[in-house]
């Protein structure tokens, strides 16, 4: 079952650049071609900004822990 977010659409959020310290990065050759990939995938000729957002934050997010055994 899929969960549902309250996270509001990116084009409805304000412009992350305003805030303080927060400005935006260019996207690696290696997450450019991952989207252009996720675009061809979805029947895009090229990629929009939600391929570039998943691309971009996909690459921020960590591993989870492993367990760690107890003895």
């Amino acid at each position: 079952m899929a969960t549902t977010t309250t996270r509001k659409a990116p084009w409805k959020r304000p412009n992350p650049r305003k805030r303080a310290g927060k400005a935006s990065k260019h996207l690696t050759p290696a997450q450019k071609a991952a989207a252009r990939a996720r675009a061809k995938r979805a029947g895009r000729p090229y990629p929009n900004l939600v391929d570039n957002m998943h691309v971009a934050t996909s690459a921020k997010k960590k591993p989870a822990k492993q367990p760690t055994k107890r003895a």
